[in-house]
């Protein structure tokens, strides 16, 4: 079997998971050039915030946030018995490792270090018409709580009792 480990990234993984973004550019979560770039993956290093999931040879597969965006924060969809609440974002994965349950495993591994830090829920917004991570999210047991317009964009605002 196939040796996968979940790692804090670190400076020296910069220009590998840029390139891996890139890889998903355009696509059903609408990321493109501006979006994810250097600055939002320097911003993620300096809080110790960007996972990534490495192989056997060391490569980059899958790559999660655990964000901090007081936009997001301050949405009123989140329920405020479950504060405080914590964020995840960026969630990528190699293209020819899809469907092999590796999203979930990073999901699952971020739930756990944001549950020992406090947090008692998990947001995500989701790109409105993104079906495929909807049901990737529902299956983890994330439901949706709302719609919101942020960045020029229209998505749905999921939420996870941790």
């Amino acid at each position: 079997m196939d040796e996968k480990r979940i790692l804090l990234a670190t400076s020296d993984d910069t220009e590998e998971i840029l390139a891996l973004y890139r890889t998903h550019l355009y696509g059903a979560a609408d990321w493109t050039q501006d979006y994810p770039n250097l600055d939002t993956i320097e911003f993620d290093l300096s809080r110790n915030a960007l996972y990534v999931m490495k192989n056997e040879k060391n490569e980059i597969i899958a790559t999660i946030s655990i964000d901090e965006d007081q936009e997001v924060n301050a949405l009123p969809n989140w329920n405020p018995d479950l504060a405080p609440g914590g964020e995840v974002s960026r969630l990528c994965v190699r293209k020819d490792m899809q469907n092999q349950g590796i999203a979930r495993l990073m999901m699952q591994h971020v739930f756990q270090i944001m549950k020992e830090q406090g947090i008692k829920s998990i947001h995500i917004l989701v790109k409105t018409g993104h079906k495929v991570a909807m049901a990737s999210y529902s299956k983890l047991g994330f439901r949706q709580v709302g719609e919101c317009h942020l960045f020029e964009k229209d998505f749905w605002c999921l939420e996870l009792v941790l």
